[in-house]
């Protein structure tokens, strides 16, 4: 079976590892052009394409899988299927039709839940007890394919984005090599039901910011999801704290306003909520790097009844 395979963040290397390490000839890699980023902002390449380079496989960075000459390069490598995992581009209807065993995608949900961009931090955020990865044949729709098959995963209390990312990605490559075993143009059968889709939005800067007004639980969800990209995070006298790790105190009743410090110990410090309250461990402060929450309170001189403003980002 010979496999373009299209993808850019480290959970589709994960996958193409798995294809690689399977014996898969894979012609062709698509990855996202290569962006400025870090605060040098210095060109980086895609994790997909450092991984195929590294393996000696050519890679094509089109800005727009819509140009003539995309579907024409695909064509001459004669390959049997492709292989879809986070690339961030829309598949046109062309090359979704251009492989005799269709077009497949990897996704990190359990679809129809959270369909789109981001869909492990939105599952954390909303407290879902479970989440998975599927494999879909694709269709013109965002993420609407039929069902191959899906592997589900606990999420677990002390999960982050990080942690679910690493199993998901583990598990994904192991339900597709399942999957091409036994692939044919018909087994993927079961259709998605629009009317239990949920979708996950790409995360934003907005996102990220702690609304202390919210219970603490969905506090430490949104810590937990923003972790370790790009970090949740609130304001202190104007400046931009980061907050990488919390505990909940769901049991502290106390009229003060939420976001206010009512407590500092040596694991941390305690912030009121809309609804009981958390304890911060570890922050980060912008420029700094990350450190305990109690050693940061002692350098700004942190006090109870001191409030963490929300604040504008």
């Amino acid at each position: 079976m010979k496999i373009v395979f299209a993808g850019t963040p480290v959970f589709a290397a994960s996958v193409l590892m798995k294809l690689l390490a399977a014996g898969y000839e894979i012609p062709l890699v698509l990855t996202q052009p290569d962006r400025k980023s870090g605060r040098g902002m210095a060109m980086s390449e895609s994790d997909v394409k450092k991984l195929a380079k590294a393996n000696d496989i050519p890679t094509y960075q089109p800005e727009s899988l819509k140009l003539t000459d995309v579907f024409e390069k695909i064509q001459t490598v004669g390959a049997d299927v492709m292989i879809v995992v986070a690339y961030g581009q829309i598949i046109p209807k062309s090359i979704l039709a251009a492989f005799p065993l269709g077009c497949i995608n990897v996704h990190a949900s359990l679809l129809p839940r959270w369909r789109g961009a981001a869909p492990i931090q939105r599952a954390i955020m909303a407290g879902d007890k479970e989440t998975g990865v599927t494999i879909m044949r694709m269709a013109e729709g965002l993420d609407t394919g039929p069902i191959f098959c899906e592997q589900r995963v606990e999420i677990r209390e002390e999960d982050t984005s990080g942690t679910l990312h690493t199993d998901l990605a583990v598990l994904g490559g192991e339900a597709l090599l399942r999957t091409l075993r036994g692939l044919n143009i018909d087994t993927a059968t079961r259709a998605q039901d629009d009317d239990d889709a949920t979708y996950a939005h790409k995360i934003n800067n907005t996102d990220a910011l702690i609304d202390w007004t919210r219970s603490c639980v969905e506090v430490s969800r949104l810590v937990r999801a923003m972790n370790p990209v790009p970090g949740a995070y609130t304001f202190f006298d104007g400046a931009r704290i980061k907050v990488w790790k919390v505990s909940v105190q769901g049991k502290i009743k106390i009229s003060a306003r939420p976001g206010t410090i009512i407590e500092l110990d040596k694991a941390g410090f305690t912030v009121v909520c809309g609804f009981g309250a958390v304890e911060i461990h570890t922050v980060q402060k912008s420029g700094g790097v990350k450190s305990p929450a109690a050693e940061y309170a002692r350098a700004v001189g942190l006090r109870a009844g001191m409030n963490l403003d929300g604040g504008e980002p």
